[in-house]
């Protein structure tokens, strides 16, 4: 009986310590992201080929495609239809080129749009309305406003009258500035920009001779990456240069280095994001990364879509003094096309696109099924192939992230019109990608957000946080994430930043914790604007929770 005692508690403390090697090991499987992802069809029919998309502060997922396609697959439900004369495809039209779309239930609602927003750009403004820029034909100079609201609510799109734009705007990019206004940058024979709303009456346009500089045959310089530094200047990058430009003087203050290798902008088509702010270097160093793109002369017909991508990545110190330099890694798997969604745990993933051809009708082939995480901080490993879908995400197709920390894919559309035979059909079924973080049994480390002091957070001020999670291993830390409008492989406005918390402290409540948070500091690294702020334990993310950055209380609540 002894002996039998004694093997029975040996094998309890075996199972015991066994338990717990595993569940170390799952810590350091879930940091590597070891967990290769999970898709699902969200919708198998949106109506429409979403080419632009953006997420509100409701949740609500706002798809755009152009107008002058002809039908789409949704019609208005109250018997409105669109008459516009000077539509060159469908002049009486009550099918729907824009919906909100429910990320929970996959219902889409349809909204109104007049003139033609093919090829357009956009961004948020600090009250969470949806400003939206340019496009083809009759929509080159229009601004048109959506004011937030649920799935379910009421608001719809807003074209307006009063505030135009200067100059034409197609395949342009909007970047959201300290003062809360936007400024529009390019276009097709558009050399200049200009700002929405303008800084005063009869404001025109600026002239930037960078772009015309960065033409070239095939105007790889469209739909440039514009980022916002924290000295307060724009990096605009087009084709395989970038510049320096202080919006304020009208000054270009510096040209950086030539990136090696292919042209990176459309229909080139690589994508590009700002690595993460941090606090530990007060958020003065912006790192910019540039991914993929075709090789010189793939939209042509002489090279055509069998063209290989490109497979290399560049990176650069955008703020550093001294002579950056580009830093050059190759991906796993050669893109064009694809979009960068920045993650809550800081990593990026690239995803969708081509691995041959170019941007346009019918000029890419050989889909990039798999998605690829590019771990920033992590200079033995950044690369790592995760779950292969089974769509081909093609010419206009867009990924954005949910506050649940889902990706949204939607759209791809090859062909000139809505077009559903073929090698790659226009595409009208949205996906929900899970990220390696989302794996079901990392539930146990994933923290909550269970409280903040305040939603409403003012530069430089400490809010509280306090957060339950089963199982505190450190590493704990809240990122800010702004909500980009994507068009094209690039999101425009997108940026991060890593926040200064204090050490966790246990309250009563076991689980259950609290911990100090330091606001941004000024408008210039985040601009006033609404940020989703995610917890994230050991690389593993808890669902993210809508605040709104602001310098007054007269800032439009939420």
């Amino acid at each position: 009986m002894r002996v039998a005692a004694s093997s029975s508690c040996f094998s309890t403390i075996l199972r015991f310590w066994t338990v717990n090697l595993l569940f170390l090991l799952k810590l350091d499987v879930a940091t590597v992201n070891a967990y290769n992802g999970k898709w699902r069809v969200l919708t198998a029919n949106a109506g429409i080929a979403s080419m632009h998309t953006a997420v509100n502060f409701y949740d609500s997922v706002i798809f755009l495609d152009r107008t002058n396609i002809g039908l789409s697959e949704i019609n208005f439900t109250n018997g409105y239809c669109r008459n516009n004369p000077q539509d060159r495809v469908l002049k009486h039209d009550c099918s729907a080129h824009s919906v909100m779309l429910d990320p929970v239930s996959g219902k889409v609602r349809p909204l109104t749009i007049i003139t033609d927003t093919w090829c357009s750009s956009g961004q948020f403004f600090a009250n969470g309305t949806l400003v939206q820029t340019g496009g083809d034909f009759d929509g080159m100079r229009k601004v048109r406003l959506l004011d937030p609201c649920g799935p379910d609510g009421g608001c719809d799109w807003m074209e307006s009258d009063t505030e135009n734009l200067k100059d034409k705007r197609w395949y342009s990019t909007n970047q959201l500035l300290p003062d809360g206004r936007q400024i529009v940058v390019g276009g097709i024979e558009s050399y200049s920009y200009e700002f929405v709303p303008k800084r005063k009456s009869r404001e025109g346009s600026y002239e930037l001779n960078f772009l015309n500089e960065t033409k070239d045959a095939q105007n790889d310089n469209l739909y440039p990456f514009v980022h916002l530094l924290p000295d307060g200047n724009l990096f605009i990058f087009a084709n395989r240069d970038a510049i320096l430009l202080d919006y304020r003087r009208h000054k270009v203050l510096r040209k950086y280095p030539t990136i090696p290798g292919e042209p990176r902008n459309y229909p080139s088509a690589g994508s590009s994001v700002m690595l993460p702010l941090r606090h530990d270097d007060d958020f003065t160093v912006a790192e910019v990364l540039v991914c993929g793109g075709a090789h010189n002369g793939a939209n042509s017909k002489s090279k055509g879509r069998d063209s290989p991508a490109s497979e290399t990545c560049g990176r650069i110190v955008a703020t550093s003094s001294d002579d950056p330099q580009w830093v050059m890694e190759t991906m796993p798997i050669r893109r064009v096309m694809g979009d960068m969604v920045i993650l809550p745990t800081a990593d990026v993933l690239i995803i969708n696109g081509a691995q041959n051809g170019s941007q346009g009708w019918n000029k890419a082939t050989n889909p990039a099924y798999s998605p690829v995480t590019y771990s920033p901080d992590n200079a033995k490993a950044r690369f790592h192939v995760l779950k292969a879908t089974t769509i081909a995400r093609m010419y206009h197709s867009t990924a954005n992230l949910l506050s649940d920390g889902r990706i949204i894919v939607a759209g791809s559309n090859t062909h000139q019109y809505y077009t559903f035979s073929g090698d790659f059909p226009t595409e009208l079924r949205v996906e929900a990608f899970d990220p390696p973080y989302l794996d079901p049994s990392y539930e146990d480390i994933r923290p909550s957000i269970f409280n903040l002091t305040t939603k409403r957070i003012r530069y430089s001020l400490t809010f509280t946080a306090v957060f339950t999670v089963v199982n505190r291993t450190g590493d704990f830390e809240l990122n800010l994430l702004s909500s980009p409008f994507t068009t094209h492989s690039f999101s425009q406005g997108q940026r991060m930043l890593k926040l200064n918390i204090t050490e966790p402290v246990e309250l009563g409540r076991r689980g259950m914790y609290q911990t100090t948070v330091t606001a941004p500091p000024n408008s210039i690294v985040a601009p006033e604007s609404h940020y989703l702020l995610w917890p994230i334990q050991r690389k593993v993310a808890g669902k993210g929770v809508w605040v709104q950055i602001h310098s007054s209380d007269s800032t439009t609540d939420q």
